[in-house]
C-alpha cells in the first residue's frame, strides 16, 4: 500500500512539474538572464495570463539589449497588445541607431501602429528609393503631344511618416508638374532640346510638401513625341462647323420648300375663287337680261368680243410654238 501511494505521489509530482515548466517559460527566463535582460518569473507568468506569447517580447528585448538600446519590457508588451510588430520595431530602432538617425521608441511605435513599415522607412532614409512614374502625356502650345517618363529619387522623412502622404501623391504631383511645364512650352522641340527644364521646374514647386518623403532629384528617363493634338482638334472643329453649316442649309431648304408650298396653295385658292366667280357670270347675265339692264344686242356684242379674244389667244400661242421650233 505504501509502495502504491509513493508511486502515485511521484506521478503527481511529475505531472505538476510538467505543467509548471509548460506554463512558466523557465528556459526563456534563463536565456534572458544570461543575455543581460533582467526579467522576473512573475512577469513571464503575467504575460501568459494576459495571453501574450513571452518569446515575442523577450527575444526582441534580448536583441535590443545586445544592440545597445535601453528599452522597457512593459513598453514592448504594451506595443504588442496594441497590435504592433515588436520584432520589426526593435530592428528599426537598432538600424536607426547604427545610421545615426534620431528615432525614439514612441515615434517608431506610432509609425508601426499607423500601418507603415518602420524598418523599411529607416532603410529608405539611409538608402534613397527610386520611384518611376508611368508615361505622362502632355501637350505643348503648338499642339504636339509629348510623352514623358520620369524617375523620382526620394528619401523617407521620419518626422512626417505619421500623417504624411505616400508614393501615389508623389507620382501625381510630379505628373501634374510635367503637364504644366510641357503645356507652358512654346513648342515640343523646346522640351526635346532641354528636358532638364522639366526637372528644374518641377523641383522648384516643392512637391514633397506634406508627404512622407523628401524628393532628392527628378530625372527624365524618356521623352517621346505623340500625336498632333492641335491638328486633330482643328479637323474635328472643321468637321463640326461643316455639320452645322449643312444643318443650317437644310433648314433654309426646308423653309423654302414650305414657302413654295404655301404660295402654291394660295394660287390654287385664287384659282378656285376665279372659277367660283366665273360660275356666277351666266347667272348674272340671265338676271341682267331678265331685269332689262342688258339688251340682246349687248349680249351678242359681248359674245363677239370674247370670241375675238379667244381667237387672238389661240393665234398668239400658235405663233410662240412656231418660234420655239
Amino acid at each position: 500500500m505504501d509502495l502504491f501511494f509513493t508511486g502515485g505521489l511521484a506521478v503527481l509530482i511529475i505531472i505538476l512539474l510538467i505543467l509548471f515548466f509548460t506554463f512558466v517559460p523557465v528556459g526563456l527566463w534563463i536565456t534572458a538572464f544570461f543575455s543581460g535582460v533582467k526579467i522576473r518569473i512573475s512577469t513571464l507568468i503575467g504575460m501568459r495570463l494576459r495571453r501574450v506569447v513571452p518569446s515575442r517580447i523577450v527575444n526582441p528585448m534580448i536583441k535590443a539589449t545586445k544592440g545597445g538600446l535601453d528599452l522597457n519590457i512593459d513598453e514592448l508588451e504594451a506595443h504588442y497588445l496594441a497590435g504592433g510588430n515588436v520584432n520589426t520595431l526593435v530592428d528599426a530602432l537598432i538600424a536607426a541607431q547604427r545610421a545615426n538617425i534620431p528615432l525614439v521608441f514612441e515615434r517608431a511605435a506610432a509609425i508601426d501602429l499607423a500601418g507603415r513599415n518602420v524598418l523599411e522607412a529607416v532603410q529608405v532614409s539611409v538608402n534613397p528609393k527610386v520611384i518611376e512614374t508611368p508615361n505622362i502625356s502632355a501637350v505643348a502650345k503648338n499642339g504636339i503631344e509629348v510623352i514623358v517618363k520620369a524617375r523620382v529619387t526620394v528619401r523617407a522623412n521620419i518626422e512626417r511618416l505619421v500623417g504624411g502622404a505616400g508614393e501615389e501623391t508623389i507620382i501625381a504631383r510630379v505628373g501634374e508638374g510635367i503637364v504644366t511645364t510641357v503645356g507652358s512650352s512654346t513648342s515640343h522641340s523646346d522640351v526635346l532640346e532641354n528636358p532638364d527644364s522639366i526637372s528644374r521646374t518641377v523641383l522648384d514647386k516643392g512637391l514633397d510638401s506634406g508627404t512622407a518623403f523628401e524628393i532628392l532629384s527628378i530625372d527624365i528617363a524618356d521623352v517621346d513625341i505623340g500625336r498632333n493634338i492641335g491638328a486633330k482638334l482643328q479637323m474635328e472643329q472643321a468637321d463640326a462647323d461643316k455639320k452645322i453649316a449643312q444643318a443650317k442649309a437644310e433648314e433654309r431648304r426646308a423653309m423654302a420648300v414650305a414657302k413654295e408650298q404655301e404660295m402654291i396653295a394660295e394660287v390654287q385658292a385664287m384659282k378656285a375663287k376665279v372659277v367660283e366667280a366665273e360660275s356666277q357670270v351666266p347667272l348674272a347675265l340671265a338676271t341682267a337680261l331678265k331685269e332689262g339692264n342688258m339688251g340682246v344686242m349687248d349680249y351678242y356684242n359681248m359674245r363677239n368680243v370674247l370670241a375675238d379674244t379667244d381667237m387672238r389667244d389661240s393665234i398668239s400661242k400658235a405663233t410662240k410654238g412656231d418660234n420655239n421650233k
